[in-house]
């Protein structure tokens, strides 16, 4: 579950910041939604980040899992 949360959150960092490079060359940057965009993409990548150190310290994910 936690793995499927930290996946779907890197595809949405992803698309985030391809809707970014899309609104950068179809408005040439004259409108905010480059600045909404990538505005959502840090936030997101900021939240991958929290999600990701706080399951290793609770233990959710290891480093170096045992086969």
């Amino acid at each position: 579950m936690l793995k499927a949360v930290v996946i779907i959150l890197m595809l949405a960092v992803i698309v985030s910041l391809f809707s970014g490079l899309f609104f950068l060359i179809r408005d040439g940057g004259k409108t905010n939604r480059v600045v909404n965009s990538l505005t959502v993409r840090v936030v997101l990548s900021v939240l991958l980040l929290l999600v990701i150190l706080l399951s290793l310290w609770q233990g959710g994910l290891e480093l170096n899992p045992t086969p």
